[in-house]
């Protein structure tokens, strides 16, 4: 038995002040409270990453009951597309196509409409609802924008998908220009807190991310923004990044785990376990219980016989391949949401459920 700290609820309330309450207790009472349309505290989501291991399976379900009020029992696929590899001038620590990389991958200009068009097609056979064009660059060029202005009509009149744009630092006149042609959704990634952003790039700011984020919004396009656990930061830094989303409201959060890809600066950084990458997908869903929660890269390396658990919290993840990293057969994902009784979402219902 432990004894459950004294909580404030939104209203000015008290979530709990008796002793002896079994720690499990408390991670349902914080699902009551976002249940009712509370918060969590910086503090009480920084305890949910410190939470014991024999507390993970109460506070899954905790979360679950969270995810389960907003998308029930349904879990929606993404495909990535690397529709321009390598070539990258900024230094972000933790990327194989940056410029300090010495990676062994490909590295190619941004792929012709045939290859696009293929991508798509695949995105759809796969059961995928959102197909995602991303590209590695500071920002887009003139040449890339009208490709991706080209293209994107193309695909939505082909196939029935969603089509998120990932291109880098945008200004408003560009993010303008993709809600113009047809793209749903930007991703531009936060990656990680404020304070430890210094720590993995130098040669942009967190506030430069946060100005795309605020630019793509403007446009009236769907933000999807989330970040890398894992790069040596601290709880602290997870968790602001988290309330960050909540801030700005991001409507798709991808939770990637650092894949330490050899040739990149952090090659040797490993100190991920599955029960904490669980801990932490629990906690940005109870931060931002109505958000698409994504298990993004790494997850194969870092859960692995526990991935299924991921999505008592989580409600999306990608099928296939990542960026520069093999993801798990497609056949293993469908396999893995059936056992656990879920349901993909079909790629015509996709806007329902995200409205939902």
């Amino acid at each position: 038995m432990k004894s459950l700290m004294t909580t404030s609820r939104s209203n000015g309330s008290t979530l709990s002040t008796s002793t002896n309450v079994p720690t499990a207790s408390r991670w349902q009472a914080l699902a009551d409270r976002v249940l009712d349309g509370g918060t969590l505290s910086a503090d009480e989501a920084v305890a949910v990453l410190a939470s014991p291991d024999e507390d993970l399976l109460d506070l899954l379900h905790a979360a679950y009951r969270v995810r389960q009020r907003h998308f029930g029992r349904k879990v929606q696929l993404y495909m990535l597309m690397n529709a321009k590899s390598g070539l990258c001038p900024e230094d972000c620590s933790y990327c194989s196509q940056s410029k300090v990389s010495e990676a062994e991958i490909p590295r190619y200009n941004l792929l012709n409409r045939k290859e696009l068009l293929a991508g798509a097609e695949a995105a759809c056979e796969r059961g995928a609802t959102t197909y995602c064009i991303v590209i590695s660059a500071r920002g887009p060029n003139e040449r890339e924008m009208a490709a991706v202005e080209q293209i994107v009509p193309e695909i939505k009149k082909r196939f029935p998908l969603k089509v998120c744009a990932c291109l880098g630092l945008l200004t408003q006149e560009q993010a303008d220009r993709l809600k113009a042609c047809g793209v749903d959704r930007v991703n531009h990634n936060l990656n990680t807190g404020a304070e430890f952003y210094g720590e993995i790039c130098s040669t942009h700011t967190y506030q430069d991310r946060v100005g795309t984020l605020e630019a793509v919004r403007n446009a009236g396009l769907e933000l999807c923004s989330g970040g890398i656990v894992g790069m040596g930061e601290r709880p602290r830094d997870v968790v602001d990044l988290a309330l960050a989303l909540r801030g700005l409201g991001v409507h798709s959060i991808p939770v990637n785990f650092l894949n330490p890809i050899e040739g990149t600066p952090l090659a040797g950084q490993n100190e991920l376990t599955p029960t904490y990458c669980l801990k932490v997908l629990a906690m940005f869903r109870l931060v931002n219980p109505a958000r698409e929660i994504r298990i993004a890269g790494g997850r194969e390396l870092h859960l692995g016989s526990l991935q299924a658990l991921g999505l008592y919290a989580a409600n999306s993840i990608f099928v296939g391949d990542y960026l520069t990293t093999k993801g798990q057969l497609p056949e293993a994902d469908y396999a893995m949401i059936r056992d656990l009784g879920f349901e993909v979402v079909e790629q015509g219902e996709a806007a329902a459920v995200a409205a939902s």
